[in-house]
């Protein structure tokens, strides 16, 4: 097998499906994308490990060279699902017109491993001092199994990480944490003649987003950061669902929201917070409240502007660095160690919709920008 050429691993890899999703009838493995990637990898001398999760699922450590320290290039192998009906052309067939490339995954983010292929090319037989470690991580887009898998093994060590995440060739030093929570409350059902026969969740509900709607105007009071675009942590009520009929006292009411917290703040904290103010309210309306996270949550994560990674990233693209509320594995790389940013080709307002592409003039500016990074950390 011969390393095929940027456009035709970019093509291979949009060809290979891999939706991460938290519906176990759409979800899929990873797999044989990471097998894809481990072939080439191998074949331009990198030491290859892959890690088996649950499910199918994997991430690959890929090593070129040795060393205690290095430059990790990373990147989820995932996509988000789709829906063909909407996409002008094939999501998992690569298309080029007007300049772009279109397919689901081009800039979020398969297409970030061709372009860091492309850019080791020129040192794959030059002697290291420090290595270049590629990882290719499992389900970004759902749980992040992947990047937490690698941060409870410590592995690998690195001193620098570049996550190619969309970022319109911006470097990102700082981003909003995520947490996405359920509450569920279980009243008493009855006729709705007499609202003795029951206790009413909707009721006890509507007290409960009250209280939320509260927490998150005094997080607001008490936390800003002007690097944000929103300076305020947000807390959003998403969905409810409750009761069966109008004439029927409410038995059962649920409802989901996410947080997303400054740099600073505490996922595990928040969610503490909220369920010793929401425990009063339950007793109240004498119903069983219950709360519970839809998955893990993710970290705020921020690299101090002043480091060495920040400043360079930003005397090679030309930009300041910035902030941004969408997560990425970041804080998960930098428990591991590293010091972290998030810059990649292509830009996140394509990301996560039909007609997904990235712009052909982002390619070889990001491969101009990496192999710069390669040559003042790995020489």
């Amino acid at each position: 097998m011969i390393v095929p050429k940027l456009t035709d691993r970019m093509s291979q890899l949009i060809a290979t499906p891999s939706v991460s999703c938290t519906h176990p009838d759409i979800d899929m493995s990873n797999l044989p994308v990471i097998e894809l990637l481990a072939d080439w990898f191998r074949q331009l001398g990198f030491q290859i490990e892959i890690q088996h999760l649950n499910d199918g699922k994997a991430n690959l450590i890929a090593t070129l060279g040795q060393g205690p320290g290095g430059l990790v290039l990373s990147g989820h192998t995932d996509t988000v699902p789709f829906n063909e009906s909407r996409w002008q052309s094939d999501p998992l067939k690569l298309t080029e017109r007007d300049n772009k490339l279109y397919g689901l995954g081009t800039c979020d983010m398969k297409g970030f491993f061709s372009v860091v292929i492309e850019a080791v090319m020129p040192y794959l037989t030059q002697p290291l001092k420090q290595p270049i470690i590629v990882l290719a991580t499992a389900d970004e887009e759902s749980s992040m199994s992947g990047a937490r898998a690698l941060a409870q093994q410590g592995a690998p060590k690195a001193r620098y990480a570049v996550i190619g995440e969309p970022t319109s060739l911006k470097p990102i030093h700082m981003h909003k944490g995520i947490m996405m929570e359920v509450i569920r409350i279980q009243g008493k059902a009855g006729h709705s003649s007499n609202p003795a026969l029951g206790n009413n969740a909707l009721d006890a509900m509507h007290d409960v987003m009250g209280e939320l709607k509260q927490f998150r105007k005094e997080l607001a009071q008490q936390y800003q950061n002007a690097d944000f675009e929103v300076s305020v942590p947000t807390l959003n009520l998403g969905c409810i669902h409750g009761g069966d009929n109008p004439n029927r006292i409410c038995g059962h009411c649920e409802l989901q929201y996410d947080l997303r917290a400054l740099p600073g703040m505490n996922n595990d904290d928040l969610r503490a917070e909220i369920q010793t103010r929401l425990k009063p309210l339950a007793e109240q309306h004498n119903v069983e409240l219950s709360a519970e996270a839809i998955f893990d949550g993710v970290p705020s994560f921020a690299t101090d502007k002043t480091s060495s990674l920040v400043k360079l990233a930003e005397q090679l693209t030309g930009h300041t660095s910035e902030a941004v509320a969408f997560a990425t594995e970041a804080p998960f790389l930098q428990q591991m160690g590293m010091e972290t940013i998030v810059l990649g080709p292509g830009s996140i307002d394509q990301a996560h919709q039909p007609d997904e592409f990235m712009a052909l003039d982002q390619i070889n500016p990001m491969v101009n920008v990496l192999r710069q990074m390669i040559e003042h950390y790995c020489f």
